[in-house]
C-alpha cells in the first residue's frame, strides 16, 4: 500500500485531536505513515499545544506514526497524499465582529450564512486559492478535503478556480446516520439515506431501514417526527408543519424557518453584552487548557457531541474510499454536473456521491419539491454571487449577493455591508471597488 502522508492546514484547531484519534481507531485499515500539522505565525501556540498532545496520544496507542508541526505551509504540502483544510480567517475574533455589526443591524448573525457568513466566505476564499496554488505546484495528485466554513461556498471557489481534486465534508450527514440508529436501534450500515440540498441547507428526502421505507410513516406519526425534531433541530420547529413538508430539514433550517424567533433571542442577548458565538469561545478555553496538561493523553469526555466533531469521521471515511478505490457512497460537497438539474452544472451541492480514487461522482437526485426548490435555488444563487465577489473584488457584486440573502432585507443590505467592510479592512487586499 501507498505510503500516506496526510497535512492538515489549521492543524492548531481544537477539533485536530479529534482527527487523531480517528485515524488512530482506524489505523489497522487505514495507516497512516506521517501528519503534519500546519498553522500560520499568530497560531504558533495552539500548534505547539496540539501536536504534543497528538504525540502523547499516538504513543499511547503504540502506532508507528510520525506528528510534524510546522509554519512552512509549502514544505508540507510537499508530496502530501491528502490534505485536509480546516482554518478560519480572522479566528474567532473576527466572527463576533461580524456579529456585533449584524446584530447591531438588526439582522441574524450566523458563520456560515447570511451577513456574518459572506464575510467569512470572503476573507477565506483568497486564502485558500494561496493554499491552492501552492497544492498545484507541490502536490497536484493530492485530494483536498475541506472543512472550512462556509463548507460548500469554499469548496465552489476551489474547484472554479483551480484544478485540483477537492470534495467538501460536513458533520450533518453523519448526525443524520446516528440519530437514525438510536431512534430504530440498528447500525448505521442498515440504514440508507438519501439527502439533497447544499452544504448547511440539506433536507433528508428519503430515509430506509433494512431496506424498508420509513420516511412517510416517519412524517405521520406526532411521536416520531417530534423526537426527529429534537434530535435534529437546534430550536424546534412546528410538528404539523413539518408533517406537511415531505423531507426532513437539517438543524439549520430555523434560521430560514423561524427567523423572526431566532433573531429575537440573538438581539436580547445582544443588549446584556452576548454574542453567538461566546460559547464557542468559551469552549476553546477550556478544551486548550485541558489539551495542554502532561497528563491529557485522551480526548476529554463528551467531546464527541460538541458542534462539529463529526467531520473527523466523515473525512477519514472519504479518504479510506479514495484510497482503496472502494466506490462506496458518501454524502459529500460537489461539483453539480446535473445531479440536480434545477441548479448550474458548476454549483457546488452536496447529495449522495460515489467516491472513487480518481473522482467523486454526485448521484442524480429525484424530482425536488417546490418548496424546497424555492430555498435551495435562492441560497444557490447567494452562493455563487458570493464567490464571484470574492474573486472579482466587485463591491456591486457584493451588495447584490448580501440583498439577495432572505436573511438579509434588501433595504438594509448597503449600511450594513458599509460597517462590515469597514471592520474586516485589514484582510482585502486588493480592495473591493
Amino acid at each position: 500500500m501507498n505510503t500516506i502522508k496526510l497535512v492538515v492546514i489549521g492543524g492548531g484547531s481544537s477539533y485536530t485531536p479529534q482527527l487523531i484519534e480517528e485515524i488512530i481507531q482506524q489505523y489497522e485499515v487505514l495507516p497512516v505513515a506521517e501528519i503534519w500539522l500546519v498553522d500560520i505565525l499568530e497560531g504558533r501556540k495552539r500548534l505547539s499545544i496540539v501536536t504534543n498532545l497528538a504525540k502523547r496520544m499516538v504513543t499511547r496507542a503504540g502506532y508507528p506514526i510520525k506528528i510534524i508541526d510546522t509554519l512552512d505551509r509549502r514544505q508540507a504540502i510537499k508530496g502530501a497524499t491528502y490534505i485536509i483544510t480546516q482554518i478560519r480567517v480572522g479566528g474567532l475574533s473576527m466572527r463576533q465582529r461580524d456579529e456585533s455589526i449584524c446584530l447591531k443591524h438588526g439582522v441574524i448573525a450566523q458563520e456560515t450564512t447570511g451577513a456574518a457568513g459572506f464575510m467569512n466566505a470572503l476573507r477565506t476564499i483568497p486564502v485558500m486559492l494561496d493554499i491552492c496554488e501552492d497544492i498545484e505546484e507541490l502536490a497536484p495528485d493530492a485530494w483536498l478535503l475541506n472543512i472550512t466554513n462556509p463548507c460548500g461556498i469554499i469548496t465552489e471557489a476551489i474547484y472554479k478556480h483551480t484544478n485540483i481534486k477537492v470534495v467538501g465534508l460536513s458533520e450533518t450527514p453523519t448526525h443524520f446516520y446516528q440519530t437514525f440508529a438510536e431512534m430504530y436501534q440498528v447500525p448505521k450500515k442498515d440504514i440508507n439515506i438519501s439527502f439533497v440540498g447544499t452544504n448547511h441547507l440539506l433536507w433528508v428526502t428519503e430515509l430506509f431501514i433494512k431496506g424498508k421505507s420509513k420516511l412517510t410513516d416517519m412524517m405521520l406519526s406526532d411521536s416520531t417526527i417530534s423526537e426527529v425534531n429534537d434530535k435534529t433541530n437546534s430550536l424546534g420547529l412546528d410538528p404539523f408543519f413539518l408533517q406537511t413538508y415531505g423531507a426532513i430539514p437539517c438543524n439549520h433550517h430555523p434560521y430560514y424557518l423561524e427567523t423572526e424567533k431566532i433573531l429575537m433571542k440573538q438581539k436580547e442577548a445582544y443588549k446584556e453584552g452576548n454574542l453567538p458565538s461566546d460559547g464557542r469561545t468559551r469552549e476553546e478555553t477550556t478544551l486548550f487548557s485541558i489539551y495542554e496538561r502532561k497528563s491529557t493523553i485522551e480526548l476529554p469526555k463528551g467531546l464527541e457531541d460538541r458542534e462539529g466533531a463529526a467531520c473527523a469521521e466523515a473525512a477519514i471515511n472519504v479518504i479510506k474510499s479514495i484510497h482503496y478505490d472502494q466506490k462506496q457512497v458518501h454524502t459529500v460537497s460537489v461539483c453539480n454536473n446535473g445531479a440536480i438539474p434545477c441548479l448550474p452544472d458548476d454549483a457546488c451541492i452536496q447529495v449522495n456521491s460515489v467516491v472513487e480514487q480518481h473522482r467523486i461522482s454526485p448521484l442524480n437526485s429525484e424530482i425536488i419539491l417546490p418548496h424546497i426548490r424555492g430555498l435551495l435555488q435562492l441560497i444557490k444563487a447567494f452562493e455563487e454571487l458570493t464567490v464571484e465577489a470574492a474573486v472579482t473584488r466587485n463591491m456591486g457584486i457584493c451588495l447584490q449577493a448580501l440583498a439577495l440573502h432572505p436573511l438579509v432585507p434588501a433595504e438594509k443590505a448597503h449600511a450594513l455591508i458599509q460597517d462590515l467592510f469597514m471592520e474586516n479592512e485589514a484582510y482585502f487586499h486588493p480592495v473591493f471597488y
